[in-house]
């Protein structure tokens, strides 16, 4: 069974998190290990009506944030990365400077550290300079940043359609097959621009 780790911060955008595990729930070969942040907590309760135990049942193994001596703060516990869905700014600067304060941030470091995939979905608009540079920071450090910026090509018709497309295009990263999920981009035919 391959291991996913998932962290939801205090950004706006909880459901990107929530969907991500729902998914690879229901691929039923991925074990998740979920840790949401005490703000990313009440962000879940503010967007969405539901209470962390709610979400904690949607994995495999749950950990507090503060909980260092968990599995995942160990390069030793073998994972195939961890997706940080939404990512606040302040969770995405203490990965991009090293500091492991919490169990979301050491479990990156780690990540990083063993080379295994980082994905970052950031929530914030528009950004400043400090975001842009803790960005790069994190890509030269192989993290992958991912804005949940939506592909209108595909003409989803709904809000869901959306949420789906950037969670299979984010599983993708991983090379974990989301058949269904969204279409992937195949090129334009027959297109008549007269």
């Amino acid at each position: 069974m391959n291991r996913v780790i998932i962290a939801i911060t205090a950004a706006t955008g909880a459901i990107y998190g929530i969907r991500l595990l729902q998914v690879l729930r229901e691929l039923d070969h991925h074990e998740t290990h979920l840790v949401i942040s005490s703000a990313g907590a009440l962000n879940i309760q503010h967007e969405l009506g539901i209470k962390r135990s709610q979400v904690y049942a949607l994995a495999d193994v749950s950990y507090d944030d503060n909980d260092l001596g968990a599995a995942i703060a160990s390069g030793a516990f073998a994972t195939l990365g961890m997706i940080i869905a939404p990512c606040s700014m302040k969770t995405l600067s203490a990965v991009a400077h090293g500091y492991s304060s919490n169990l979301i941030a050491r479990a990156a470091d780690v990540t990083l550290k063993e080379r295994r995939k980082l994905v970052v979905v950031p929530r914030e608009t528009p950004l400043n300079l400090i975001h842009i540079r803790n960005m790069a920071s994190l890509t030269e450090a192989g993290g992958i940043i991912f804005p949940p910026v939506p592909a209108f090509y595909g003409h989803a018709k709904s809000f869901d359609q959306i949420i789906d497309e950037t969670t299979g295009r984010i599983l993708d990263v991983f090379g974990i097959p989301t058949t269904g999920l969204y279409e992937p981009w195949t090129g334009i035919r027959d297109v008549n621009l007269k």
